[in-house]
């Protein structure tokens, strides 16, 4: 199962609720209380948001965190990335990959493909549609091309007659 870790999901809420009231200075205790999460937590969180560079933090009476760029111009990747490290499905689908089968096992090109995939999906989702209180609108359109797991189109079994397929007449 694809999962994200808990501290990757409250990065979300925290960063959603701070998007619907992106002029306003979010104090950590208050943020724990409106999204009903513990203060240390919050914290622990808004720390590592912000030294991803998604939120700014001030000291002092008016201080507190904001956004660092407008919520349209944070993806879901971003987020992630900022709690998880980069969005890969296996150890050989990102850049920093270190997997002693690559070469041998077969699957790591489409591994990868899958990655970029879900990356340019979850690129494509902003925090401003995380922070709305409507649902996203479906269906959405995957940034994936159709591929062939054939290198040549002749071994293609579906431009084959019923009968080359093995299916009796």
């Amino acid at each position: 199962m694809l999962k994200l870790s808990r501290m990757t999901d409250y990065a979300a809420v925290v960063m959603a609720r701070i998007a619907r009231e992106p002029d306003s200075a979010h104090a950590a205790i208050d943020l724990a209380e409106s999204v009903q999460l513990p203060h240390p937590t919050v914290s622990k969180t808004l720390k590592a948001l912000v030294r991803a560079g998604l939120l700014e933090s001030r000291r002092g009476a008016q201080g507190g965190y904001r956004l660092a760029r407008p919520a349209s111009e944070i993806s879901a990747s971003d987020i992630i990335s900022a709690i998880e490290g980069p969005v890969a499905v296996t150890e050989c689908s990102h850049v920093d990959g270190d997997c002693e089968l690559v070469n041998t096992c077969g699957v790591a090109d489409n591994w990868q493909r899958v990655s970029r995939a879900i990356g340019e999906l979850l690129g494509s989702v902003t925090l401003a549609h995380l922070a709305s209180t409507s649902p996203l609108r479906m269906p959405v359109q995957l940034p994936i091309q159709a591929i062939s797991l054939y290198s040549d189109d002749s071994r293609d079994l579906r431009s084959q007659p019923p009968a080359a397929r093995g299916h009796k007449a």
